[in-house]
């Protein structure tokens, strides 16, 4: 991004996603999570108890952040396949207990547009936004193996890719399944405090397996997401005490938990209906930028032209912004003359037609693969 758009817009861009994937999104959500599956069932719903629990956990979080050990790599190699092991066993148990669909036909913002709310929803998951952080990481792990050819370097990356898309796709699917044919009652699916996604995980669970494997779902859960929030309360302060080393590392974990700790007492559906807004912004800025570097792996493209397609995207979500949460009648109007605006792709095809136009436009530059760069 330094060398194709410019160190400035990539400051910025990691800036919003490093926030994003931490204390203003991801890590109060973790907190959110844990609680409305593990504990809400248990002492239902309330500010105390939610305060109660997210004081204890984001104190046990923030001593492993500043005092880190191998406490968090053993937790993490052991629970996050033990937590996956069951979420395997409850969606095919469930696929064979629950056999009809849970509702007839789609109901809300799903009946107007089922594809284009999926995909915003999927916005949530924020995985390819801790791509951008996480395949860093990634790859330098890799660099360290000693591979006797950049030809084994790139299958082992490619491998290793391929096999979390697929089994990650795979839990994705299985969970959609389980949740299309839980049955849901109608008040729980009309109530907008309740989040289906937990209430579907906990109340399976108690069904299938009883008291026991709620619990049991219960404790992984909030162990799972546990080892993910001190995880990403190291990798943040990391990042903005070495972009910004205005303060030590120790107080950016403290403030990034700090603010977790207040943003997780908002609730999880309060935290999701929050950030979306930030999330429709990034994101398509995020795919596109994910597009224009594999075209421009295997074709030169113009700086110029790179930069016209960054614009653009940022461009239409900041329009789309405007219109869906100011709502600013010009700014849908423009929204929804474009193709695809009702699947929330407005931003889809200008963005094809600028990468089209930066193969023809003059300055163009090959894009270096991570091992030329080093």
């Amino acid at each position: 991004m330094n060398r194709k758009i410019s160190p400035l817009f990539s400051l910025l861009l990691l800036s919003l996603i490093y926030l994003s994937i931490g204390p203003l999104m991801a890590i109060p959500r973790t907190a959110a999570t844990s609680f409305s599956i593990g504990v809400l069932p248990i002492t239902g719903d309330g500010a105390l108890p939610l305060a109660i629990f997210t004081i204890l956990y984001f104190a046990f979080a923030w001593w492993l952040a500043i005092t880190p050990t191998k406490l968090l790599a053993r937790l993490g190699k052991v629970l996050t396949p033990m937590f996956a092991v069951l979420i395997v066993v409850l969606m095919i148990t469930g696929l064979f207990a629950y056999t009809s669909t849970s509702l007839p036909a789609p109901l809300g913002k799903y009946s107007a547009s089922a594809f284009g709310t999926g995909f915003i929803e999927g916005y949530n998951t924020m995985d390819t936004l801790a791509s951008f952080a996480f395949c860093i990481l990634a790859l330098n792990e890799m660099r360290r193996i000693h591979f006797r050819s950049e030809r084994e370097h790139y299958t082992s990356v490619w491998m290793a890719g391929l096999a979390v898309a697929v089994l990650m796709g795979s839990l994705y699917l299985g969970l959609a399944l389980l949740g299309n044919h839980f049955p849901i009652p109608p008040e729980v699916f009309g109530d907008s405090h309740i989040n289906l996604g937990a209430y579907v995980l906990s109340q399976s669970s108690l069904q299938l397996f009883g008291p026991a494997g709620m619990y049991f779902l219960a404790v992984m859960v909030t162990l799972t997401c546990f080892t993910t929030t001190v995880g990403l309360i190291a990798a943040v302060s990391t990042f903005f005490y070495e972009e910004f080393p205005v303060m030590s590392y120790q107080r950016y974990a403290t403030l990034v938990s700090l603010v977790s700790l207040l943003l997780a007492n908002l609730g999880l559906n309060q935290i999701i209906k929050v950030s979306l807004p930030i999330l429709l912004f990034i994101y398509p800025i995020a795919i596109t930028i994910v597009l224009m570097t594999i075209l421009n792996k295997f074709a030169a493209l113009s700086r110029f032209g790179m930069r016209l397609t960054v614009a653009v995207a940022a461009l239409i979500s900041a329009l789309d912004i405007l219109h869906q949460f100011a709502g600013i009648d010009w700014a849908g109007a423009i929204i929804k003359s474009l193709p695809l605006h009702e699947s929330s792709l407005a931003w889809l095809l200008p963005v094809l037609a600028a990468l089209i136009l930066s193969l023809f436009l003059p300055g163009k530059i090959r894009g270096e693969t991570e091992l030329e760069l080093h």
